[in-house]
């Protein structure tokens, strides 16, 4: 049955949706140094004295598992310290290098979970959409 207002559909396939465009306002550096311990006392003193408690209340405020950073007290090399570290820098746009996560992930544990623990805090995964429409 043939209307005048009969739609035709199309056959025609969209393969490639715009993504929208992060914009980031902050540098492709740390936040902060590795050693600026001072610049937040109170997580400073929370890990240097419960440094197990302090990873995994970190690591599950940046998305991971709880107690996923425990598994870095069996090991030499910390493989969580350091991937997490990794995935950071990938995150929020840090330059850098794994050679270097991974040399201040065995030596300065304590200081790298402060210091992406103040990089989150700075960051606060706040992120501006570009060319996005309303719908």
């Amino acid at each position: 049955m043939d209307t005048p207002y009969t739609v035709s559909m199309s056959k025609s396939m969209v393969v490639m949706q715009p993504q929208p465009v992060m914009v980031s306002r902050h540098s492709d550096q740390w936040g902060s140094g590795t050693f600026d311990c001072c610049d937040d006392m109170s997580e400073c003193c929370f890990a240097f004295w419960c440094l197990p408690c302090f990873t995994c209340i970190k690591a599950k405020n940046y998305g991971e598992c709880l107690c996923l950073p425990l598994l870095d007290f069996f090991g030499c090399v910390p493989p969580i310290t350091m991937s997490i570290r990794v995935s950071m820098r990938q995150r929020y746009g840090i330059k850098g290098d794994m050679c270097n996560d991974c040399l201040l992930a065995t030596c300065c544990r304590a200081c790298v979970w402060c210091q992406m623990s103040r990089e989150m805090k700075v960051r606060d995964l706040q992120i501006t959409l570009v060319g996005a429409r309303n719908l």
